[in-house]
């Protein structure tokens, strides 16, 4: 959760916008720092790893690349460095408490919205590190695993940190959706009609965004939007399915409006657009195949209908 920003506190909320984009960010490199550990031969070596299993062995290492490997231990490292000062200092430095809870006030916030980020960025985040770790040399699944358990430990990490902290509390609601994020990416992997729903996120500069009440557009929940990707080929009748292009997605998104206090008003809008799964875009190589897939986390602006609002790109 991120704190408010109410109307007449520029200064503030834009301080605050920074932190919460420092946060976040640092949130990414933290959990990059952590595979040195567990690429480490040391703690690699406690058994051999079968194809679907959760344990990571010696195997794992086979066929690691060292120089890439230590390249992206050495970016994790100073990640992790980077943004555990940027956090103390930017977001934990408040007053401290007593280990607490925060339950209440943290459904008012956003309406919920951000409980939809903390499930999807923790998704890409896990994918994301999953196909660095993969980059080395470390197999698919045994690459997912570690990088789910990285991404899940860290998001607790932080959790935890915010439980002692009189500003925040511990979110069980952001807990439960950061949970969810990374175990939809996991399941993924073995029930592979799930992939078949992918989620994505993009921005889109809101009214209290262009009035400067936020330092950072990724902090403005009312400029973010989260999407749920799918191919309609499955609704279509034979002879529109031969004729529909494999990578053109309809898309079902969410944001919210009139937040701008934190108090529990405002409401949710929904959209209905038009996607592309980059994906399914030409291009063959190792090169091609990532960037597709990198740039299929973000829904680029197309047309779509904005539910009792009439036709909008977003």
């Amino acid at each position: 959760m991120t704190r408010s920003c109410k109307i007449g506190e520029r200064n503030r909320c834009v301080t605050s916008g920074m932190n919460g984009e420092v946060r976040r960010w640092g949130l990414v490199m933290m959990l990059a720092s952590l595979v040195l550990l567990f690429s480490s031969p040391e703690m690699s070596g406690a058994g051999v790893i079968e194809e679907d299993s959760i344990a990571v062995g010696r195997d794992t290492l086979e066929g690691v690349e060292p120089l890439r490997l230590g390249l992206l231990s050495g970016v994790s490292v100073g990640g992790f460095l980077l943004g555990h000062v940027f956090l103390t200092d930017l977001w934990w430095k408040g007053e401290r408490s007593a280990f607490h809870f925060n339950w209440r006030e943290d459904w008012r916030y956003a309406l919920g919205a951000d409980k939809l980020g903390h499930a999807i960025m923790p998704y890409i985040g896990t994918d994301l590190y999953r196909q660095g770790l993969e980059w080395t040399g470390i197999d698919r699944r045994p690459s997912l695993w570690i990088a789910a358990g990285l991404n899940w430990s860290y998001m607790s990490y932080v959790e935890v940190r915010d439980g002692f902290s009189a500003e925040w509390g511990f979110s069980w609601g952001d807990m439960i959706a950061n949970t969810l994020g990374i175990g939809w990416r996991v399941a993924e992997e073995y029930l592979t009609a799930m992939e078949k729903i992918r989620w994505k996120v993009s921005y889109w500069p809101s009214e209290p965004y262009r009035a400067g009440l936020y330092g950072s557009i990724v902090d403005d929940y009312e400029s973010t939007y989260h999407w749920g990707s799918f191919s309609p080929e499955i609704f279509l009748p034979e002879s529109l399915d031969a004729i529909w292009p494999d990578w053109l997605n309809l898309a079902v998104g969410h944001t919210v409006e009139g937040i701008v206090n934190y108090d529990g008003s405002g409401k949710h809008l929904l959209h209905i657009s038009l996607d592309i799964d980059t994906e399914r875009l030409p291009g063959e190589g190792s090169f091609w195949v990532w960037l597709k897939r990198t740039i299929n986390y973000y829904h680029v602006p197309m047309p779509g209908v904005r539910i009792g609002r009439g036709v909008v790109v977003r």
